[in-house]
């Protein structure tokens, strides 16, 4: 009976929440970032130990390390980067104000419009 109960109740509830999802080429980047970041804190810890340890890989995994916090730094900047590329592109609707003037162009094509063709004037 318990087991009718449970199979009764949904296993997984949206909840609405306040933020929006990602754009997919941020998300891309975020989760680039986050891989590369983590093999270089797991480069980092094994450093760490084969230099406790006395190894002999210790030397090259500590270059590998430092080449792959650089690595790790810039995507993260690649993130940040690609994160303002897409609001430029796609977040923002730019529109002209109310108060905003008409450019120069559209009211001199109102002012042709506006005036008399030679034609119908004779």
């Amino acid at each position: 009976m318990e087991h009718e109960a449970r199979s009764a109740r949904q296993l997984w509830v949206e909840d609405e929440r306040g933020r929006r999802r990602m754009p997919d080429p941020v998300r891309d980047a975020a989760v680039r970032a986050v891989m590369i970041t983590s093999v270089t804190l797991i480069q980092a810890v094994v450093a760490f130990f084969c230099s406790l340890a006395g190894a002999w890989l210790a030397f090259p995994i500590t270059i590998t390390a430092v080449v792959s916090t650089i690595v790790a730094t810039w995507s993260i900047l690649d993130v940040w980067i690609t994160r303002q590329v897409w609001r430029q592109r796609n977040g923002v609707v730019s529109e002209p104000s109310s108060t905003a003037r008409p450019s120069l162009r559209t009211r001199r094509d109102e002012g042709r419009t506006d005036a008399v063709p030679l034609s119908e004037a004779a």
